[in-house]
């Protein structure tokens, strides 16, 4: 089975603020996001290696004192399809740019998808 993932957006550092640019064909899907809402980011690890998504187990939290487990028991970066999930704030919307709080990814991490939390759902 062949999947394939078309981005969303994508993750851009600016002024000490962490913003998702949407690509405008995608615009009318941010229809009812405002700031103050809370968001599931899916996003693309795009700077691990061919090699670590090859690794199934590690380190917790890279501390080799701390014996292996399986990655997906953890929360590591390592894994077979290198998708990051995060918690968001909104904090700005201009236009297809979303300035959000709480994001880990990494500067040009493609975004795959946005979700809204439900209320009390937790972190």
């Amino acid at each position: 089975m062949k999947i394939e993932l078309r981005p969303i957006g994508t993750v851009r550092q600016r002024e000490g603020r962490t913003e998702i640019v949407v690509e405008r064909t995608y615009a009318d899907g941010l229809q009812g996001v405002e700031p103050g809402q809370n968001y599931w980011v899916l996003y693309w690890m795009h700077r691990l290696s061919e090699a670590d998504r090859h690794r199934l187990q590690v380190h917790p939290q890279g501390d080799r004192s701390k014996p292996q487990q399986g990655v997906f028991s953890l929360r590591s970066p390592m894994r077979p399809n290198p998708i990051g999930l995060t918690r968001v704030t909104v904090t700005e919307r201009h236009g297809t740019v979303l300035v959000v709080e709480g994001l880990d990814a990494l500067e040009g991490s493609p975004v795959l998808d946005l979700k809204p939390c439900l209320p009390g759902e937790p972190r």
